[in-house]
């Protein structure tokens, strides 16, 4: 059979093949994509797949490797500040929310992050969340925080400086507070910071976890 036989034969099947795949995804994954589709166009069902893949494909990768990949995936992202995005002063987007309009502020930088990495295995313990002063702006700033242990200098995932760098590294950030799914921290000088609550205590953060669960 000829290079050119082959290339006939095979590509229908592999076409096939991968409409299959399509076609057999999660119920919820359909639901989500035609409801992104009805918000966002086409366009931004393409992101969505593809975050969706980004998740699906990278739950054997070492922790570098997934920081890394959803560091760089939601970094291509546009920013834009939540007055002029969302008509709101301050706005925590979902995930499908920024990918869906391809553009946020730091905040919805820095969820995309965390809820992705929470999907990759990475365990909540080592996550923080941390709202900061961006020194060199002069302005309040979040970036999300990997402690590799509990005593390690925090590696940060940021979309101002898209490159992953430990914390010491950042002298241009000053910590305010940080938190996780659970628990709320300010900030000393060194260490960790001090629990100060759950961090129920944010309603933006209570928000948007109430909206987390329709999964848009």
């Amino acid at each position: 059979m000829t290079l050119a036989s082959l290339k006939r034969y095979f590509l229908p099947v592999i076409i096939g093949a991968l409409s299959l795949v399509i076609i057999a995804a999660p119920e919820k994954y359909q639901a989500l994509f035609a409801s992104v589709e009805v918000k966002y166009g086409e366009r931004a069902v393409k992101r969505v797949r593809t975050w969706r893949d980004l998740v699906a494909e990278n739950q054997d990768a070492s922790e570098l490797q997934k920081l890394t990949r959803v560091n760089d995936f939601f970094n291509q992202m546009d920013f834009v500040d939540d007055i002029i995005h969302w008509g709101q002063e301050d706005y925590w987007a979902t995930p499908v929310e920024f990918l869906g309009t391809m553009a946020g502020d730091c905040e919805d930088f820095t969820i995309a992050k965390y809820f992705t990495l929470r999907e990759l295995g990475i365990s909540d313990d080592k996550l923080r969340l941390v709202y900061v002063k961006s020194l060199s702006l002069n302005q309040h700033h979040m970036v999300l925080a990997f402690y590799n242990k509990p005593t390690s200098v925090p590696v940060l995932l940021d979309n101002l400086d898209k490159q992953l760098k430990p914390a010491s590294k950042r002298r241009d950030l000053l910590p305010i507070y940080s938190f996780n799914a659970k628990n709320l921290w300010l900030s000393k000088a060194k260490g960790r910071g001090e629990l100060v609550g759950g961090s129920s205590r944010l309603s933006l953060w209570t928000d948007l976890n109430n909206r987390l669960e329709d999964f848009n």
